[in-house]
């Protein structure tokens, strides 16, 4: 948790002072109760087309939020940065909004959390690894979804991460920060017999490490599902329509008209 801790106290220079002073801001007008939602984001995202890289890029985003609520008022106002005038006025702002008559809320100096617990044991978060090895993951997965059957024509292969620091602070007292992975692999398969065309779709991931993409996540195993499904449905047959007759039983049936005819009209 050092991490997360340290992107915003010592890569931005966030002092416990400083979020004192934020969440006083905040409750300058009165209100029951404030709180400070800070984040900074990596992203990466890659696309595989036609058995070539056709996109890569890059994402870094941080910025902070303010909260002030008062009775049933809330005000929210953030700041796409860290600069301490903007996240002032983004509390003043709040307060504004969520005006109260009261002069001044309570306060207590928010205080670090114990947090030993590492929610996401990952061996290396994305961020910190080399796009050499997403690029294989995209790879593998054209080659499997290519080799499965000599009908798939076209192979869309993503893969997007990303790497997030979130830091709260209360104004009952209480902090606490978290560093969160997120990674997640698409297939997306074109078979074609005959002219007529069809597609397949699958992808996984979840807030781990590339270390996810092993058994049922394997690249292999995804993209050869996102092919058997493309291929499945080039010997399919149209569902049955026409009129049907429906019955309805009591309780709520008002959806399943909307979703019949709603829709549609």
């Amino acid at each position: 948790m050092a991490l997360s801790n340290s992107i915003f106290f010592e890569k931005h220079g966030v002092t416990t002072r400083d979020l004192e002073g934020y969440l006083s801001e905040a409750l300058s007008r009165g209100g029951d109760y404030a709180d400070l939602y800070f984040e900074y984001r990596i992203n990466h995202s890659i696309v595989l087309e036609e058995q070539i890289i056709k996109s890569a890029t890059k994402g870094v985003s941080l910025g902070a939020g303010v909260r002030v609520i008062s009775g049933e008022k809330t005000g929210y106002a953030y700041s796409d940065d860290l600069n301490r005038q903007n996240i002032l006025k983004a509390a003043r702002t709040a307060a504004f909004i969520a005006h109260s008559s009261a002069v001044g809320g309570s306060l207590q100096i928010p205080t670090p959390l114990n947090q030993e617990r590492n929610l996401y044991p990952v061996p290396a978060f994305p961020a910190e690894l080399e796009i050499a090895e997403k690029i294989r993951l995209l790879q593998l997965s054209n080659e499997a979804a290519r080799a499965y059957d000599p009908r798939i024509r076209q192979v869309q292969a993503s893969y997007v991460d990303e790497t997030k620091h979130i830091l709260i602070a209360t104004s009952d007292g209480r902090a606490a920060w978290d560093l969160q992975p997120l990674v997640r692999l698409n297939v997306m398969c074109i078979a074609e017999e005959n002219r007529q065309r069809q597609s397949g779709y699958q992808g996984g991931g979840g807030r781990r490490a590339l270390d996810v993409f092993t058994g049922d996540l394997d690249p292999g195993a995804i993209a050869r599902e996102s092919a058997r499904q493309a291929i499945l449905q080039l010997r399919a047959i149209d569902a049955p329509a026409g009129p049907m007759e429906v019955v309805l039983g009591p309780g709520w049936p008002g959806i399943l008209l909307h979703e019949a005819i709603g829709h549609g009209l």
